[in-house]
């Protein structure tokens, strides 16, 4: 068996490592959050400037002594820190302050696997988990005053029972890893038979908390779990949309936290790629939180970071039943994508969306007759399936179809084999913007 720490409580007494100037108030303020969300109770914060961080401890030993102290005094069983912490910082913590101590990437990894519901979900939680401990397993055995290694007097039960784990870790690892590619193997497929339908892929991005979730089940009509808390999704869920003059496949993604640990980013890349593989993001953003810019630049980090910086955006202002006046519109400033003010939660906005998301995806349908060669059998089967041609004739040498379909469609088609006929008709109808 792995080597547990006790577990008196959630009574926690957060630290804040900042380097010279005042803490951060929003970094604490959500390191509160992330706290709350895991199910601690906020026994109180302390602030902890770094200028040099200590090889041993992180903090410096007079702020480890107040740390002590303020700990004692709140009754405080559990010490949460703001930063990463290194194997030996983490055991020298908890061996000075007899408490056990938690790092950021372990707090989103444990909120993480309390949201977990899918297979797919739990497995690349474990998966991350075990990434995470495999790196401390040896504090579980230092009462028997043995570490790994081949000096002589150093060897002993200890050192065979870290052995031990260490196997049965890795293998427990390999076992997941093969699990979950089978997963993702049956994931690509999904997204394949997706991409076949031509149906434009959408996604959902944004700060954790931004209410994607809430605004995908009122797109959408489904039930995909909402709650205002950080992290209340994890598992991508996929579900198609009606918009003006076509539809679209629009996918709910997890949720982006400033400073998002690269061990989950790596683990959750399958529920990542549906950003990474979308044909437009719906960035959405909670409009009366404060820190609004801030958030929307933290998530443009990470899609830069899993490389969909690129992609085309309509950036959403959800919440806006929280601010004085606010009402729903559809900006769309010369430089920038464009920008809808909605409330998901009362469904105001969400035609605005509709349009705006049908704009930005070209979904302005085109109609009029083309001319199909005879070798063209392949582009007429297709058009036929996807149910646009409203009435076909004999030519002289193929076809003569009338056709009308979404733009976005006819682009795709036109730049296959023999779409040329296609492109002449997307030509023919550019919008007035565009002509």
């Amino acid at each position: 068996m792995f080597f547990e720490r006790s577990r008196k409580g959630e009574n926690a007494l957060l630290i804040q490592p900042h380097a010279g100037g005042p803490a951060d108030e929003g970094l604490l303020e959500e390191f509160a959050e992330l706290a709350r969300s895991a199910g601690a109770t906020v026994a109180g914060v302390l602030s902890a400037r770094i200028d040099r961080p200590n090889a041993a401890t992180l903090i410096g030993k007079g702020k480890l002594e107040e740390l002590k102290a303020a700990a004692d005094a709140t009754g405080a069983d559990l010490i949460l820190v703001n930063h990463a912490l290194t194997p030996t910082q983490e055991r020298n913590l908890e061996r000075a302050l007899q408490r056990r101590v938690v790092d950021r990437t372990g707090l989103i990894l444990d909120i993480f696997a309390q949201r977990a519901q899918s297979h797919e979900g739990k497995l690349q939680v474990e998966l991350a988990q075990l990434r995470h401990m495999s790196t401390r397993l040896v504090r579980g055995w230092t009462h028997l005053e043995r570490q790994r290694g081949g000096s002589i007097g150093l060897r002993g039960p200890g050192e065979t029972q870290l052995e031990l784990d260490r196997r049965m870790l890795q293998q427990r690892l390999e076992s997941l890893q093969r699990r979950l590619d089978k997963v993702q193997v049956q994931r690509t497929q999904m997204r394949r038979a997706r991409l076949r339908s031509e149906l434009p892929r959408v996604a959902l991005v944004g700060y954790t908390n931004a209410g994607k979730s809430t605004l995908f089940n009122a797109m959408t009509g489904a039930e995909a779990y909402a709650a205002d808390q950080l992290f209340a999704t994890l598992d991508p869920t996929v579900r198609r949309i009606d918009l003006p003059g076509g539809g679209a496949v629009l996918a709910d993604t997890v949720g982006f936290v400033r400073d998002l640990p690269h061990a989950l980013v790596a683990a959750f890349r399958s529920t990542l790629s549906e950003a990474r593989d979308a044909d437009l993001l719906i960035h959405v953003v909670d409009a009366a939180d404060p820190l609004r810019d801030e958030r929307v630049a933290q998530v443009d980090e990470v899609l830069l970071e899993i490389g969909a910086a690129d992609l085309p955006q309509v950036l959403v202002f959800n919440k806006i039943d929280r601010l004085d006046g606010g009402k729903p519109r559809l900006d769309r400033p010369a430089e920038g994508p464009p920008r809808v003010w909605l409330s998901a939660r009362d469904g105001v906005g969400l035609e605005l969306l509709r349009e705006a998301i049908g704009e930005v995806l070209g979904l302005q349908r085109i109609q009029g007759w083309i001319t199909l060669p005879s070798r063209a059998g392949r582009l007429r089967a297709r058009l036929h399936e996807l149910g646009v041609v409203r009435e076909e004739r004999p030519g002289n040498d193929g076809w003569e179809v009338l056709i009308d379909l979404a733009r976005a469609d006819a682009q795709r088609l036109a730049v296959q084999g023999d779409g040329d006929a296609l492109q002449a008709l997307l030509d023919a109808q550019l919008p007035p913007d565009l002509a």
